[in-house]
C-alpha cells in the first residue's frame, strides 16, 4: 500500500491548490461499452453498531482475486479524511458479461485467521464495497444459536442492473455458509448476473434513501411547530418592544422638557441612562472580533453548502459533502476577515495582524486538533479512519496558502471600508458604575436561559442529522435543513434582542458578550442532547467510537455555538444602534 499512499498524497496536494470540489476519476462518466472493465472496490469492514470504527477490508484474512492490475485508481481529499480505503478486489468483471459461480481464491485457515474471523463475527462485522460509486454492504458471517460454531459467507452473488450503457443498480446476496474449522481451506467464489433495468441513472440512489424516516409526519410536524413558534415569537417581540419602546421614548421626551431640578427628583432609569457606555468596546476585543468573524464565515459556509447540496445531490458521491465544505470554507475566508477585522477596528484594536491570525486559524485549529487527537487513537487501533500524512500536509497547505491570504484580503477590506467607529452616541471617558439588580437579570443567568428556545426549534432536526451521520441513513432532505437554519437564525435574533433589552433596561451595558454567549449557549444544549442520543439511541461501544463520537460532537456543537453567537450579536447590534439612533442625546 506504500505506492497507493504516495498516490493519495499527490492527489490531496493537488486538492490543496484548487481541486477540492467532488472529484471523479475514470468512473466519473459512468458510461460503459460492452465488455469494458467494471471495478469492484473493497472499502472497509467494521462492527455494525460502530459505524465510524472501520478497518481495511483486507485487514481480515480475506484473499484477493486473480486479477492484479486495473486501469485506474482515485481518491479525493474528502474520501481520505473520511477513512475511505478503496482497494481492488481482484475480481474480473466486465460490462454485460455474466460470470457463473467461479472460485477466485482460497483461504488457508490457520488458527490465527480463524480467530480473526470469529472475532469479527462475534462483533457483527459488516463490509462495504463499491461498483460504479454504488455502495454494497455484506455481512462477514454468523454464529449458530448457541454461539459455539461460527460460519463464514464464502459466495458473493452480484446482480447488476443497467439502463442503456450505465449501471443503475447493484445487489449482493451472500451465500455458501462454511463452518470455520482450523487448518482447512476455504474457497471464496463469486458470480455476476446482468439484468436490464427501467431505473433511470438520475434515480439510481433512490433505493438507498428512506422517505418513511426523513419525511415522517413527526418531521413535518416539528418543522411546522418551529415555524409557528417563529411567527409567535417575532410577533410577541415586535409587539412588546414596540409598545415598550414607544413608552420609553415618550417618557424620555417628557423628561427633556423638565428642568434639572424636576429631572433629579424624577425616576431616572432604563436603557437611555447607559447611552454613554453602550458602545464601549467589549472586554477582550481581539478574541471577540475573531469569534464574530468566524461565526459569520460558518454561517456563510452552512448556507452555501446546503444550497449546493439541494441542487447537486452531493450524497451520491463519496466524500463530496466534506470536499465541498472544505472548498467553500476556504473560499469564504474573506467573510471572516471582513467582519472580524472591521469589528476589531471599530473597537479601537491595534494588533490587527494578530487578530487576523487568530480569526483565520480559530476554527481550523479546533477541528485539526480534535482530528489529530482522534487520529492517534485510530492509529493505535489500525483503523481506516487514521488520516494519512499526505492528507495532513494538504490540509496544512490549504490553511497557510489559501485560507490565510484570503483572510488577509478580507481583513484589509473590512478595516478600510467599515472600520471607522460611527456610533450614534459618544462613549464616556469614565465607565458608568453598574447598579445592583435582581438575580435573574444577571448576564450569567441570561446566558444560560438564552439558548433554550433556539435549541427547542431545532432539536427534532438534530435527531435526524445525528441519525444520518451516526447510523446507516443518507441525509437528503436539505430543504428541511435550510428551513431549520432560517428558523434557528430568526429565533436566535429575537431571543438575544429581548435579553439585551432587559439587560440594558437594568442599566447594564455589557450587552456584547451577553448577546453572543446567550445565543451560543444553544450549543451547550445540543451537546447535552448528544449524550442522551449516545446512551439511549445507539449501541456504540469502545474507546475509539466513544472518543470519535464525543470529539466530533464537541467540534460540531462549538461551531454551531459560534455561528449562533455571531448571528445573535449581529442582529442585536443592529437593534441597539437603531434604538439609540432614534433618541435625542444631550
Amino acid at each position: 500500500m506504500g505506492f497507493s499512499r504516495w498516490k493519495i498524497t499527490v492527489v490531496t496536494l493537488l486538492s490543496a491548490v484548487g481541486l477540492l470540489l467532488p472529484a471523479r476519476a475514470d468512473e466519473h462518466e459512468h458510461t460503459y461499452v460492452d465488455k469494458e472493465e467494471v471495478v469492484l472496490w473493497m472499502n472497509t469492514v467494521g462492527p455494525y453498531h460502530n459505524r465510524q470504527e472501520t478497518y481495511k477490508y483486507f485487514s481480515l484474512p480475506f484473499c484477493v482475486g486473480s486479477k492484479k492490475t486495473i486501469s485506474h485508481y482515485h481518491e479525493t481529499l474528502g474520501e481520505a479524511l473520511q477513512g475511505v480505503e478503496l482497494e481492488f478486489s481482484g475480481l474480473d468483471i466486465k460490462f454485460k458479461d455474466e460470470v457463473m459461480q467461479t472460485t477466485y481464491c482460497e483461504i488457508e485457515l490457520d488458527k490465527a485467521k480463524r480467530d480473526a474471523f470469529v472475532y469479527a463475527i462475534k462483533n457483527h462485522y459488516w463490509y462495504q464495497m463499491y461498483i460504479d460509486d454504488l455502495p454494497i454492504w455484506g455481512i462477514v458471517g454468523e454464529a449458530d444459536e448457541n454461539g459455539e460454531d461460527h460460519y463464514l459467507w464464502t459466495y458473493k452473488k452480484l446482480e447488476i442492473g443497467y439502463h442503456d450503457n450505465r449501471i443503475v443498480d447493484v445487489n449482493l446476496t451472500s451465500e455458501g455458509k462454511v463452518k470455520l474449522v482450523p487448518n482447512t481451506r476455504i474457497a471464496m467464489s463469486y458470480s455476476v448476473k446482468w439484468k436490464k433495468s427501467d431505473v433511470k441513472f438520475e434515480d439510481r440512489f433512490d433505493k438507498y434513501l428512506d422517505p418513511s424516516f426523513f419525511q415522517h409526519r413527526i418531521h413535518w410536524f416539528s418543522i411546522f411547530n418551529s415555524f409557528m413558534m417563529v411567527i409567535f415569537l417575532v410577533g410577541l417581540v415586535s409587539m412588546i418592544l414596540m409598545r415598550t419602546l414607544r413608552k420609553d421614548y415618550a417618557r424620555y421626551s417628557k423628561e427633556e422638557e423638565m428642568d434639572d431640578m424636576d429631572r433629579d427628583l424624577g425616576d431616572e432609569y432604563g436603557w437611555k441612562q447607559v447611552h454613554g457606555d453602550v458602545f464601549r468596546p467589549s472586554s477582550q476585543p481581539l478574541l471577540f472580533s475573531s469569534l464574530i468573524g468566524s461565526g459569520c464565515q460558518i454561517f456563510s459556509v452552512s448556507f452555501i453548502v446546503i444550497i449546493v447540496a439541494m441542487v447537486e445531490d452531493l450524497y451520491t458521491e463519496r466524500g463530496s459533502m466534506l470536499s465541498t465544505a472544505i472548498f467553500v470554507y476556504a473560499a469564504t475566508s474573506p467573510v471572516n476577515g471582513y467582519f472580524g477585522g472591521s469589528l476589531y477596528a471599530k473597537q479601537g484594536g491595534r494588533r490587527w495582524i494578530k487578530q487576523m491570525f487568530i480569526g483565520a486559524f480559530l476554527i481550523p485549529a479546533m477541528v485539526c486538533g480534535t482530528a489529530f487527537f482522534i487520529n492517534f487513537i485510530a492509529m493505535y487501533y489500525h483503523a481506516s479512519r487514521a488520516i494519512p500524512f499526505g492528507t495532513m500536509v494538504a490540509v496544512c497547505c490549504i490553511c497557510f496558502f489559501v485560507i490565510l491570504p484570503l483572510n488577509l484580503v478580507g481583513t484589509i477590506l473590512g478595516r478600510n471600508l467599515s472600520g471607522q467607529p460611527n456610533f450614534p452616541c459618544r462613549v464616556n471617558a469614565v465607565p458608568r458604575p453598574i447598579p445592583e439588580k435582581k438575580w435573574f437579570m444577571e448576564p450569567a443567568v441570561i446566558v444560560c436561559l438564552g439558548g433554550i428556545l433556539p435549541f427547542g426549534s431545532i432539536f427534532i432536526e438534530m435527531y435526524f442529522i445525528f441519525t444520518s451521520f451516526w447510523a446507516y441513513k443518507i441525509y437528503y432532505v436539505y430543504g428541511f435543513m435550510m428551513l431549520v437554519l432560517v428558523i434557528l437564525c430568526i429565533v436566535t435574533v429575537c431571543v438575544t434582542i429581548v435579553c439585551t433589552y432587559f439587560l440594558l433596561n437594568a442599566e447594564d451595558y455589557r450587552w456584547q458578550w451577553t448577546s453572543f454567549l446567550s445565543a451560543a449557549s444553544t450549543a451547550v444544549y445540543v451537546y447535552m442532547y448528544s449524550f442522551y442520543y449516545y446512551f439511549f439511541k445507539t449501541k456504540m461501544y469502545g474507546l475509539f467510537q466513544t472518543s470519535f463520537y464525543f470529539g466530533y460532537m464537541a467540534v460540531f456543537s462549538t461551531a454551531l455555538g459560534i455561528m449562533c453567537g455571531a448571528v445573535g450579536y449581529m442582529g442585536t447590534s443592529a437593534f441597539v444602534r437603531k434604538i439609540y439612533t432614534n433618541v435625542k442625546i444631550d
